[in-house]
């Protein structure tokens, strides 16, 4: 028997996230001050009175939902688990968790990375939607198809679950993506509420950025093992974390497949800490061989 504790990614934001802690546990109210104090802006007051429009700005979003989710943590003063996995943005949630990353060099680098990826595409220009019914294959081809009737990307972006899948890229190339997906069968295809198309190649200008900064930040050994959006696996190499989270902004979260792989690591135990319960929802649709806990504090 062995557990692992999971982070969100973006889209588990809500206005008010964290409020209550705040008010009422000193270790969660150090951590939105420390936010605060980094960025030297009050993003605390974001997150608790928004509007929405400026909280779900990908700047703001991405420190927003790290430093909840690490105040979430540090208040209910958990045990150590066997291993730690995040859904993308979570990835960096997760390593501040296991000690590889200081809050202060997680928060910097959450923001670089939401700032870089609305300054890496024009507004309008990239897309993201979410198709239902299909499995990886099928719209892997339907993607190769897009991109060639239109010449622009169109890349899986999540595999979240069995017949839910996320593709990010060219608005042009999503659009008839979507056409074609329906007419191969799918359920739904809808657009989700993002300008930015992360996790496709056209945020390559961002993983260049974010190479340039991760070499210049210490990253310490985790004292759990990390399980990669990139491979699926356990990882504690320090080069290798900073390989995976410069590839996962150009490529797909492999989700899916992760939890799978938790499955065979012998994990029974998986505690999503953060806004929001999207992970343990995905989890359950992916197998049931893993208890499934949301950290209510």
């Amino acid at each position: 028997m062995s557990s692992v504790y999971v982070f969100p990614g973006q889209g588990a934001q809500a206005v008010g996230m964290g409020h209550d802690l705040y008010e009422n546990n000193a270790a969660a109210r150090e951590v939105f001050d420390a936010a605060d104090a980094v960025l030297d802006t009050k993003l605390s007051d974001i997150i608790f009175n928004g509007p929405m429009e400026t909280l779900t700005l990908t700047a703001n979003v991405q420190p927003a939902i790290l430093t909840t989710s690490i105040a979430m943590f540090r208040a209910a003063n958990l045990k150590k688990p066997d291993y730690v996995a995040g859904h993308s943005l979570g990835e960096y949630t997760a390593l501040c968790v296991a000690g590889a990353l200081s809050l202060e060099d997680a928060i910097k680098l959450v923001r670089l990375r939401g700032e870089e990826m609305q300054k890496a595409v024009p507004a309008g220009q990239g897309a993201m939607a979410v198709v239902l019914g299909m499995n990886i294959e099928e719209l892997k081809k339907v993607c190769e198809t897009a991109e060639a009737q239109t010449n622009a990307i169109c890349d899986i972006a999540n595999d979240n679950c069995d017949g839910q899948i996320v593709i990010s890229g060219a608005t042009v190339a999503i659009e008839r993506a979507m056409e074609l997906a329906k007419e191969a069968g799918a359920k739904r295809a809808m657009k989700l509420p993002l300008s930015v198309p992360p996790h496709s190649r056209l945020m390559a200008p961002v993983a260049e950025k974010m190479q340039i900064a991760l070499d210049n930040t210490e990253i310490k050994t985790p004292i759990v093992p990390l399980i990669s959006n990139k491979t699926c696996q356990p990882m504690t190499d320090v080069n290798e974390i900073k390989e995976s989270l410069v590839y996962q902004i150009t490529h797909g979260v492999r989700w899916r497949e992760s939890v799978l792989n938790m499955v065979d690591l012998g994990i029974t135990d998986l505690t999503e800490i953060g806004p929001g319960n999207a992970l343990v929802g995905l989890v359950s649709r992916i197998t049931d061989k893993i208890n499934v806990h949301k950290l209510e504090i």
